[in-house]
């Protein structure tokens, strides 16, 4: 059994490739959430200032005081807002990233299942019951991906409706 200088090259390039997706997307997710955060600030001091000349331009105690409770209800709705936008790239950035973790395990599993083809059939004879277990090693392996794959996409729709009542309570 071999592998020759084709399956080499075509391995590595799609290595290169998921490496080349992983990275964009990771760099992607970081320019927005950069983005949302310099947005943020900027807006939070620009409501801060206004806020302080609000207060500071109040005739009494209590139309100072009742300006500063106004400030407060637009100051949670944008907490909220923030932190909506941020679950969301990161649930973006973690979504992309899953499918490219999915193609390259079914291209693996394609890989894995072909050397063993070819291994079953210049297997010498005898040898059935190391080429079943090895076989029953790939299911279980599958298996196991598969059952992680859906525990995670669970967490992932449990946190997201999660973050969605929250965001209506903040509301």
């Amino acid at each position: 059994m071999s592998i020759n200088t084709e399956q080499f090259a075509a391995a590595n390039k799609a290595t290169v490739d998921s490496l080349l997706s992983v990275a964009n997307t990771a760099l992607a997710s970081a320019e927005r959430i950069a983005a949302l955060n310099l947005n943020t600030a900027r807006s939070a001091l620009e409501d801060t200032v206004s806020g302080v000349k609000t207060v500071l331009g109040a005739k009494d105690p209590q139309a100072a005081l009742a300006a500063q409770s106004s400030l407060a209800q637009p100051a949670v709705e944008k907490a909220v807002a923030y932190s909506r936008s941020a679950y969301e790239i990161t649930s973006e950035a973690q979504q992309e990233l899953a499918k490219v973790i999915e193609a390259q395990f079914g291209d693996f599993q394609k890989s894995i299942a072909s050397m063993v083809e070819l291994a079953t059939k210049s297997a010498p004879v005898g040898s059935e019951g190391a080429v079943a277990a090895i076989q029953n090693a790939i299911a279980a392996a599958n298996s196991a991906f598969g059952n992680m794959n859906t525990v995670a996409k669970q967490f992932a729709e449990k946190a997201q409706a999660n973050i969605a009542a929250v965001t209506k309570t903040g509301k």
